[in-house]
């Protein structure tokens, strides 16, 4: 056989070993090449009489990370083509072949009358799972770096190489439908539990195990291949069946509000498959992966949260001049929350920290939190105390701001206030290596302005860090107006190295991220004043696709600090940027209610110590006027919360504070969870079309303001026919 992507021996024993170790990749992934020689493996163990069996395992750190989402988005621009040069129903019928060709891999592989088992260390997931259901016998590692799943729901799609179909064979229906609704991935221990492994053993042993299991005689049959075999959860058309699928369905519409096609697929091929034998049930599966895998859902997904965000993971937007640094110690002035997180987050990469406050007493507060988190990890099974010691000891908490002179970055993390940062980055900038960056995490303060406190604006840069900073996956890099390149990439790096996903974002109040988040907020406290129900103001903001309402949100940031943001903005830009009656709103609740949001757990809700939270009942009083509910059309308000954020992400572009739509879409979903069906703001835009959107902008502007006017970009892509994805576009048309 000759193999690139695979190594093939075999042992004295007859028992072949295919070791997946791709060239020049650190991750091995399913590419058409991949499964060609897959393919050719098969066929040669199925052949050769001498070889008993067959070992699955790869030569890199990890498995795999499933299949190449770009081999999948080149399957639609093929598509494109075809259709225009044969027709839609001859394009159709190839895109279908394609698109199940993995499947029917595994089937043969499964099929081919000899044992095959898998040998897995840390991740595999998606089709390489996939695979693992396919084969015989699974060995796991009982590392904890192992972990096994299908997370193709998470980028639009659901699994369609028989994983949809395997996993409730092997496991209880409702452990396998949440499983692949939720894109889970399973521990060794909880994956043998559930019967997904058959083994689990120590690194070292895997293959071996593995071995043994053929020369020990394992089946090469499945079990769903055998005479008489039974769901594990019992027929679909039984009492036990009938008990599963209508809350399945109550449960989908209650997580996703019908916005991801993909999951009513899910639930759909399931369903009917398990009342079919395993080739038939396989069809269908095909049949919705193929349909979604042309959906416009799963396109704008795939695009945006797997190829854009692998893109920008990987430095797309970092100097190419500038030689690769991690720093190997940060600095972190402010031992505060977020000053405290960031410690936190930098030591758990590995990164010795210098946490620096006003005495003694407050460092080791900020670095108590750390010890906090870590315990909470221990808790939960996912660290040793061992861990905890190694983090807590790359931790250094101090008053000494000279001790800032050993690092390669710091961040300056105090409150939020111009006067008080400057005199805190005038310290810092005073004992400062003079290769040293310096960088300021800041939500709203331009960093140009804040530039003035130090002396060389060209290794000064800004880092927006999210809250809550241990989970949040996206960080605004801002680059001020004299930020230099090197300043930049180390940033970048930085970021990188906390496995965080880093945007660029030019230097403006506001940024990118916040803009667009207060925009929806104000959405909400807008539609207040207008006697929109609170509740429906919620429920139709979760509806359009938002994680969470814009009175619940508010309540999270605190209401005193969105207070703040709007007379900051108010006293350096002039009253009419700001909305006189979300002034009043927030001057009422803060000033007049004492309501400061969950901090002090009264807010738009109110949060009792045992019970969930609850809409205030006194916000009745602070609107004006109010509307019969029947009498508001929904879709409306779905639009107005979309849109509002879209026209921001295009004014963000239109002034360059975004060069590139990829940072904008990727920032949006992972930033403030804008509605991840659409693939992003300025995805939702080209998903419509320019004219289209255009369009509706300019009717709620006639009918609910002028924030709603589109901008001079918009107008002119809609008069030209351009997209911020302008070669998708194409390909689209085509």
């Amino acid at each position: 056989m000759n193999l690139v992507n695979f190594r093939f021996e075999i042992d004295a024993d007859g028992i072949a070993l295919a070791t997946w170790d791709m060239p020049d990749r650190s991750m091995n992934v399913i590419t058409a090449e991949v499964m060609e020689e897959l393919s050719l493996i098969v066929d040669g163990v199925a052949a050769d009489e001498e070889i008993k069996g067959c070992v699955i395992t790869s030569g890199k750190e990890s498995f795999s990370g499933g299949a190449d989402l770009a081999m999948l988005q080149e399957l639609g621009r093929n598509h494109a083509l075809l259709k225009a040069e044969r027709g839609e129903t001859e394009a159709i019928e190839a895109f279908f072949d394609q698109s199940r060709r993995l499947s029917q891999l595994y089937r043969r592989l499964e099929t081919c009358r000899k044992p095959f088992a898998i040998a897995i260390h840390g991740i595999c997931l998606g089709g390489a799972f996939e695979l693992a259901l396919a084969c015989h016998y699974r060995v796991l590692s009982d590392a904890d770096a192992t972990r096994v799943g299908l997370p193709e729901i998470k980028v639009g799609l659901f699994p369609g190489a028989g994983g949809s179909q395997r996993l409730p064979r092997l496991m209880p229906t409702p452990d396998a439908l949440q499983l692949m609704a939720r894109g889970e991935q399973l521990r060794p221990g909880a994956a043998k539990k559930l019967g997904i492994a058959g083994a689990v053993v120590p690194r070292e042993q895997i293959v071996e195990a593995a071995r043994d299991w053929i020369r020990q005689g394992g089946k090469a049959v499945a079990p769903w291949d055998e005479p008489g075999f039974r769901l594990p959860s019992g027929k679909v058309y039984s009492p036990a069946g009938m008990q599963i699928w209508p809350p399945a369905n109550a449960i989908y519409r209650r997580e996703t509000q019908d916005n991801y096609p993909a999951g009513r697929a899910l639930l759909q091929a399931v369903y009917e498959g398990l009342q079919l034998p395993m080739d038939q049930a396989l069809t269908v599966e095909s049949r919705y992966f193929a349909s979604i895998l042309r959906s416009p859902v799963a396109a704008a997904m795939i695009r945006t949260l797997f190829l854009s965000k692998q893109e920008l993971d990987k430095g797309a937007r970092r100097p190419k001049e500038i030689p690769p640094a991690k720093p190997a110690t940060v600095g972190i002035v402010g031992a505060g929350f977020m000053g405290a997180a960031i410690t936190y987050v930098a030591a758990l990469a590995g990164i010795k920290v210098v946490l620096v406050d006003r005495d003694q007493e407050t460092a080791d507060k900020g670095k108590s939190l750390s010890h906090k988190l870590m315990t909470d990890q221990i808790m939960k099974g996912r660290a040793k105390m061992a861990d905890r010691d190694r983090l807590l000891g790359l931790i250094t908490a101090t008053p000494d701001y000279t001790a800032l002179g050993a690092c390669d970055l710091v961040i300056e993390a105090v409150f939020e206030d111009p006067k008080v940062k400057a005199e805190v980055l005038g310290r810092i900038d005073a004992v400062l290596r003079d290769d040293a960056i310096l960088a300021t995490n800041t939500s709203t303060l331009p960093v140009s302005g804040l530039a003035r406190a130090v002396t060389r604006p060209e290794r000064f840069v800004g880092i927006h860090f999210f809250s809550p900073v241990e989970k949040m996956l996206l960080v605004e890099v801002i680059r001020g107006q004299g930020t230099g390149d090197r300043a930049l990439a180390v940033a970048l790096d930085f970021v990188r190295a906390l496995k965080k996903t880093p945007i660029v974002v030019n230097d403006a109040r506001g940024f990118y991220a916040n803009r667009c988040v207060l925009a929806y907020v104000r959405e909400g406290h807008i539609m207040l004043g207008e006697g929109v129900p609170p509740a429906m103001i919620e429920n139709v903001a979760k509806q359009a696709g938002m994680p969470v309402g814009p009175l619940a949100l508010n309540d999270e940031v605190a209401l005193d600090l969105a207070l703040r943001i709007v007379r900051a903005t108010k006293a350096e830009v002039g009253n009419d940027a700001v909305d006189p009656a979300q002034e009043a709103l927030l001057v009422a609740l803060v000033e007049g209610e004492g309501r400061l949001g969950r901090k002090n757990r009264k807010g738009f809700y109110d949060y009792p110590e045992n019970g969930p939270k609850r809409l205030w009942p006194g916000l009745r009083a602070f609107k004006p006027v109010s509307q019969d509910p029947e009498s508001i059309d929904i879709a409306v308000l779905k639009q107005r919360f979309l849109v509002v954020q879209a026209l921001e992400a295009a004014r963000a572009i239109e002034e360059r504070v975004l060069t590139d739509p990829r940072e904008g879409d990727v920032g949006a979903i992972l930033g403030f969870g804008f509605a991840p069906f659409t693939g992003g703001p300025l995805s939702y835009i080209d998903g419509m079309g320019a004219a289209t959107f255009v369009g509706l902008s300019e009717r709620l502007a006639a009918a609910h303001g002028p924030r709603f006017a589109p901008c001079d970009l918009l107008v002119e892509m809609a008069r030209t026919g351009g997209a911020f994805y302008a070669e998708d576009a194409r390909s689209a048309a085509a």
